[in-house]
């Protein structure tokens, strides 16, 4: 049988050339290699996309005796302060019980992904604000939150249900850049006559003090956090530093 010699110098019998060492890798190497690349990119897909708790924003509520966590103080309660600015400041601080609130604050984003539960957890199924805050068209908010709260399965649910304005984003921040929004019509789209009847009196606000399921309600009354916002703006609607 005939003999050749190849490139490298090897010596090899007639009919097909063996793979070489190096041949073999090329033809075996490459697929673990791929599968290396292909999970080290899932990998870090799945540590870039996991929900991840939001900081908090600053609350009274963590220095109040448990007793007090699901009361809010009257405005009676605050007339012995004699100084109209530190009365309508703490009146602020009272009723920013509710507003720092999960309930409240998973409505007020940050961007355009709702977050749920206590923790503030990104909104899982994924969703986004939409034009009109009441989500993308391929995604409506009421595709999945109705008239009302479905405890079959736990959804949440209101005849308005949607996210508060962009300009409106309340997480991160502090209690006094929240009033200072709410206070500016620009941002709110409200006059104070208007903010007083949407904290007092409407019905998604409402839901947080009724949010169905396992979820932890707002404290109080949504009668006693409007009178507190009431009394607030009659002081002279005083905001934090």
């Amino acid at each position: 049988m005939a003999f050749s010699w190849d490139e490298d110098g090897m010596k090899w019998r007639g009919g097909s050339r063996p793979a070489t060492p190096r041949r073999r890798w090329l033809r075996i190497g490459c697929l673990p290699l791929l599968a290396i690349i292909v999970g080290a990119v899932v990998l870090i897909a799945a540590i870039a996309l996991w929900p991840r708790t939001l900081p908090q924003p600053e609350s009274i509520a963590a220095a109040l005796p448990k007793s007090e966590l699901t009361h809010l103080r009257p405005v009676a309660w605050f007339a012995s302060i004699g100084d109209p600015e530190t009365r309508s400041l703490a009146l602020f601080a009272e009723a920013g019980r509710v507003i720092q609130h999960p309930r409240c604050m998973n409505c007020h984003p940050r961007n355009d992904r709702p977050t749920q539960t206590d923790a503030m957890r990104l909104h899982a199924p994924w969703v986004s604000r939409g034009p009109d805050d009441a989500g993308e068209l391929t995604l409506r908010c009421s595709t999945c939150h109705h008239a009302a709260n479905f405890e079959a399965s736990g959804v949440p649910g209101n005849p308005k249900w949607k996210l508060a304005p962009i300009e409106m984003a309340w997480q991160g921040k502090s209690l006094g850049e929240i009033c200072r929004q709410i206070l500016d019509p620009a941002r709110s789209r409200m006059d104070r006559a208007a903010l007083l009847h949407h904290m007092a009196e409407d019905e998604l606000v409402g839901w947080a003090w009724h949010p169905g399921g396992k979820r932890t309600p707002v404290p109080g009354t949504q009668a006693e956090f409007g009178a507190l916002i009431k009394a607030w703006l009659d002081s002279g609607a005083r905001c934090p530093v």
